[in-house]
């Protein structure tokens, strides 16, 4: 007799019934880490042979982020696995990760067996509690005839809601006989692994609606989101239709061409001049597929007339007083709205915007060349640009490199990028960049991150990026750490926000040769601290023969502040704080009067 679920004398078990239901679904990779609760599971696993790549993480956080990571760069569901208990709480963060920007996850975890729960196990939490608030659907699989209809409408409500499921898998159940189909009777609901997109688009009326409010607009701006992930060129037609001006949200940036003369960059606290000029002077505003929570950088409520966009219906007026909302897909809804919407003459409106852009990219490169201690962070970011292959997926993680791949950073259309936005979790970068390499291992990874969130877990998983690069047909994959021994964002956070000091307790950061792990590893590691030697670096990772770890050494003192006119973010407070940290204040505040400089000589 073989091993169960490999013998035709021998029952399937729930286990195997489980990775056969994920294949039906079309799962062929999934990220977890072991544990003996979902032990069964992955004795399944081993016996389906290759049918699901199971990729190993160093931790459970690690592996969530993956999967979100996943359903990011590909668009389909993302699949984690862990045990119960310490396994299951390390999956928080990822599910909330997937929750806040509305991603499709499915997490299946191990849970103790159905006599103990409830009793106090080892182990044993209520894991149905513990997921409930970060989860669009929980449940535990209670009878190995449950199994099929728990998994089914775990995906089905991931794939509909664009949010994380969670399927309880108690140890038992999973060892049970699959069992026969039950008999069709009360209380058996049969169910099937099937899910189609549907097509959504407004009423004629509602676009009717919309049309006149854009069409009255003098000054007519768009906010783009990640809804418009799939309509770029419709985007682009719609604001050349009413001479708009283009901001995006953080997560929107890839989905514009910001070459283009009316593309203001990024919104908030972390955005553009432009981007800050459009929203404060637009009288119409078109939001696509956006909720960014930046309200304070929004038009002033009754300062523009609004329509929104949005496949979530509840999301229409969230942030701001929208006239008309159209629950629709953002290519279908601007498709049918682009007919009714009047071509402009006027050139005024058009004119101050691309006047403003190009204030502002003068602005972001006269930054970029300030000097700094060693290398200024801005210039390390932006010299990427140039040389980001057309082909290439980034991931970006939190902290202050967000401001800089924001400011700075040019995507080539098409060119995927992602990162923790809503949720802003650290330490996201590597197993985003990872996700998106075993998607697809021909392409290019560049992961952004400061050495903050690599010491939180990135150090971690160059583990794996070691272990696995070798099968990859494309082994380029870089890793950028700016390394400045602070947690820079809240530094500044806390001098710009609050008017203290840096609390050199909590920020200051020990120092991590990451380009001497890297090199430890097997990998290439590459450190720079010249500013003439920065391109030349990232050519030099591009060209790599295997990933590479580029280690900038960056100055914590460059200031990051939102994009309002010269000196109004700066308060006596703030630089009393500055004054009081010695030598690094000074620079800082040198730093601070320089860009202020610049912003007034940009106007």
């Amino acid at each position: 007799m073989g091993e169960p679920g490999t013998d035709q004398s021998d029952p399937q078990l729930v286990a195997d019934l489980v990775v056969q239901r994920l294949r039906a679904w079309g799962v062929r990779r999934l990220f977890g880490h072991a544990g003996d609760g979902i032990n069964p599971v992955l004795g399944a696993l081993r016996r389906a042979g290759d049918e699901i790549e199971f990729v190993q993480a160093r931790h459970e956080e690690n592996a969530a982020l993956m999967a979100v990571g996943h359903a990011k760069y590909t668009g389909s569901v993302g699949v984690v696995l862990a045990t119960q208990g310490p396994g299951a709480v390390h999956l928080l963060n990822g599910l909330y990760d997937a929750k806040l920007d509305h991603v499709p996850v499915v997490a299946l975890v191990g849970q103790q067996q159905t006599t103990a729960l409830g009793t106090g196990y080892q182990q044993g939490l209520d894991l149905q509690a513990l997921f409930g608030n970060a989860t669009g659907y929980v449940q535990t699989v209670l009878a190995p005839e449950h199994a099929p209809l728990v998994l089914d409408q775990a995906f089905r409500t991931a794939l509909s809601t664009r949010a994380p499921c969670a399927v309880v898998l108690p140890h038992d159940v999973q060892e049970e006989p699959a069992g026969e189909p039950l008999p069709h009777e009360h209380g058996v609901v049969p169910t099937t692994p099937e899910w189609r997109r549907p097509r959504v688009r407004p009423h004629d009326e509602d676009l009717r609606q919309a049309a006149e409010v854009l069409n009255a607009g003098e000054r007519v701006a768009l906010l783009v989101g990640q809804g418009a992930r799939d309509a770029g060129d419709l985007v682009q037609e719609v604001a050349d239709r009413l001479g708009a001006g283009v901001t995006t949200s953080l997560l929107g940036k890839p989905f514009v061409d910001e070459r283009l003369e009316r593309s203001a960059g990024v919104m908030g606290h972390l955005g553009t001049s432009a981007s800050a000029f459009l929203m404060a002077e637009c009288d119409t505003l078109l939001v696509v597929g956006s909720n960014d929570p930046w309200t304070e950088f929004y038009p002033a409520p009754g300062q523009a007339r609004a329509v929104q966009v949005d496949l979530d219906p509840a999301v229409l007026g969230n942030r701001y007083p929208v006239e008309v909302g159209l629950p629709g897909d953002a290519a279908e809804t601007l498709r049918a709205l682009l007919p009714l919407l009047r071509e402009r003459t006027e050139v005024a409106w058009p004119n101050r915007v691309a006047e403003q852009v190009t204030r502002w990219r003068a602005l972001a490169a006269a930054r970029a060349q300030l000097p700094a201690e060693p290398l200024n962070p801005e210039l390390v970011v932006r010299e990427l640009s140039s040389r980001l292959p057309a082909d290439a997926q980034v991931s970006i993680d939190v902290g202050s490199v967000v401001y800089w791949y924001a400011r700075h950073l040019v995507l080539p259309p098409g060119v995927p990028a992602h990162l923790s936005s809503t949720l802003a979790s650290m330490g996201s970068a590597l197993p985003y960049g990872l996700a998106a390499k075993l998607a697809a291992p021909e392409r290019p990874v560049v992961a952004l991150a400061g050495d903050g969130a690599m010491q939180m877990n990135g150090i971690a998983e160059l583990i794996t990026v070691a272990a696995r690069w070798r099968d990859w047909a494309d082994p380029r994959f870089v890793v950028l750490v700016l390394h400045n021994r602070d947690l820079a964002e809240v530094s500044w956070e806390q001098r710009e926000t609050e008017g203290d000091p840096r609390f050199r307790a909590s920020q200051q950061l020990p120092d991590f040769p990451y380009a001497g792990y890297a090199d430890l590893l097997g990998l290439r590691g590459i450190r720079v601290d010249d500013p003439a030697r920065v391109g030349a670096a990232w050519d030099e990772a591009l060209a790599a023969d295997r990933p590479v770890v580029l280690e900038a050494v960056v100055d914590p003192e460059v200031p990051l502040l939102p994009p309002l006119p010269a000196g109004e973010s700066v308060s006596e407070q703030m630089v009393a704080g500055l004054q009081q940290e010695g030598p690094a204040g000074e620079r800082a505040l040198r730093l601070l009067e320089e860009q202020l400089r610049q912003e007034r000589d940009a106007r």
